[in-house]
Order: structure tokens, then C-alpha cells, then sequence
């Protein structure tokens, strides 16, 4: 799409196990794609867990992750050991839906799209009163989300916002940065680095936050208007990446074109084969340094 770094405690990851509703939300713990623990979730599930860590000051690492984010865990063990010790992995798009659906018959009726994530997550946040906190992308586009979250929603307390430095970290820079956001008295921060450099720094920092962060990618682009979200018919038959890519070809181009295709080929392989890919165990490793 994360005390201890792992899978929490109760998180059935048994192949048959099916989903179960707690109060209307599904959340049927964490299943494999192609080695990449995904959480079989909705998003009343998902806004539920990080508005309990925010209220009750605990860490929470979430991701939102679509196609192109299993795939680096997929082809980087090191990085899906990093990915499966994120406590959240919400599957962001219908192909991921879709593989727990199909691999683990999970029944899930919707994907969780990053970008609308964060609008019931920053909804909740806004009407408790708890202050949030931006870090990444780029001055101007940070500028532009802040007045954009402002105005959609006027409670809103921004306790900081930072830009990416689009480097790695100095030594004690993490921990400055750390003191920063624990000084803001933010209850939520929002990382957008784009992946996998996001879910890097939701892994490393989650150890020195008592509190919720959620790396959400382009939800920072969509919600400042540099991009436009797919329309709703293309999001539903699972084209969404059709829209993307004609935004930003020459960036993308690999990431759709191949990617994509590996994945489908990895999935077929797998829903065919009884001996699945064994997921890498979560790690809690620390890292010498965090993308920033």
C-alpha cells in the first residue's frame, strides 16, 4: 500500500483465510503478491487504523501501492523485506485488487486509491482537530497543495510542510527532521517521494515517530492540480494507468509498458503454480541513511 516492525499480532495471512467486517470495514490482514505482503483492506479499515494511531500517538507506517510498487519489491529482496514490514499496504489500483481477489479470494469490491485516501484520512483529521504534516515533492507544488487542502478543508490545521531535498540523508538529519515533526505537534504526516523512495522513508522513520505516516506518491501532484485523476469508467476497468501514462509518457513509459506486462506474466505464474513465492520476513533493520 506499519510497537514492533512486522506483521501486528492477529493478522491472519493464511491463503484460505476470507475477509471479516468489523463495523462495515473488510480488513482480511495481509496476503502475498508475488512475495509482496498486501493488506486486504477497504478504506474504512484503512482510515480507521491511521485515525486510531494518530488519536492515540502511536507509529503507524502505511504505503499505497499499485503495480509499480510491488514490482520493486518484486525485483529488490533487501526492499521487499523493507515493504513487508510496513504495517499497511492498501492495494492502490485494480490489478493489485484484482491478484487478491483472485490468489486469495479476498472478495474485496473496491481498490484504495492513494490520492482519495488522503481526502478521508485529511476529513477526519480536519473535524478532530488534529494537526497534519507534508514532507516531499517540490517547493512549488507544496505551496500549491497546502492553499488546495485549505480551502477543500478550512478546519485543517498544517503543523509544517517540507519539500524533498532529492538526495539521501546526511548524518542526523533523520532525527533532526524527526524533532522538527514532533515539535510541530503534528498526529499525521504525508509523505509524497514517489515510489520506492517514499516507502523507504515511511520504514526508517516510522522508529523515531509516535505517530501515523502515510507515503501517498502522486496524491501530492493530484491534489495540488498539477495532475488529473483517470475518469471513473477508465479507474473502474482497471485503465487508470492508460490516463497516467498519456500524462507523463516519457517518464512512464517503462514503468507501463514493461512493468505491467511483467506483472501480469508473475501473476498468471503464480495463480498457476502451488509452490507461490515465499514473501520475505519483515526486518528491522535500521537504514545508515533515508531518501529526503
Amino acid at each position: 500500500m506499519i510497537g514492533d516492525v512486522g506483521i501486528p499480532v492477529g493478522r491472519d495471512v493464511r491463503p484460505g483465510h476470507h475477509p471479516h467486517s468489523t463495523g462495515g470495514r473488510i480488513d482480511a490482514g495481509k496476503r502475498s503478491v508475488l512475495g509482496v505482503l498486501v493488506d486486504a483492506v477497504d478504506y474504512d479499515a484503512a482510515v480507521a487504523k491511521v485515525l486510531h494511531a494518530a488519536a492515540a500517538r502511536q507509529p503507524l507506517s502505511l504505503t499505497a501501492l499499485a503495480v509499480h510498487g510491488v514490482m520493486t519489491g518484486v525485483h529488490d529482496p533487501v526492499h521487499n523485506a523493507h515493504l513487508n514490514s510496513i504495517d499497511v499496504v492498501v492495494p492502490d489500483g485494480q490489478p493489485v485488487r484484482w491478484a487478491l481477489n483472485i490468489l486469495h479470494g479476498t472478495r474485496l469490491r473496491d481498490w484504495v486509491s492513494g490520492p482519495e485516501l488522503v481526502l478521508r484520512v485529511l476529513r477526519r483529521m480536519a473535524e478532530q482537530g488534529l494537526p497534519v504534516y507534508l514532507y516531499g515533492a517540490t517547493p512549488q507544488t507544496l505551496d500549491r497543495l497546502v492553499v488546495s487542502l485549505s480551502q477543500r478543508f478550512p478546519r485543517l490545521r498544517i503543523a509544517g510542510a517540507e519539500p524533498s531535498k532529492f538526495r539521501t540523508s546526511l548524518p542526523g538529519e533523520e532525527l533532526a527532521l524527526a524533532d522538527r515533526i514532533q515539535g510541530s505537534g503534528a498526529r499525521l504526516v504525508l509523505v509524497g517521494l514517489g515510489c520506492p523512495r517514499q516507502e523507504t522513508f515511511v520504514y526508517g522513520m516510522r522508529q523515531h515517530l509516535n505517530l501515523p505516516l502515510m507515503a501517498v506518491g502522486a496524491a501530492f501532484d493530484y491534489h495540488a492540480g498539477r495532475l488529473r485523476p483517470a475518469p471513473g469508467w477508465m479507474q473502474r476497468s482497471g485503465l487508470a494507468w492508460v490516463w497516467r501514462f498519456g500524462q507523463e509518457p516519457r517518464r512512464l513509459w517503462r514503468r507501463y509498458l514493461i512493468t505491467n506486462v511483467d506483472y501480469l506474466v508473475r501473476l498468471v505464474a503464480q495463480t498457476a503454480h502451488p509452490r507461490r513465492p515465499r514473501p520475505p520476513a519483515p526486518t528491522t533493520q535500521r537504514l545508515e541513511s533515508l531518501p529526503m
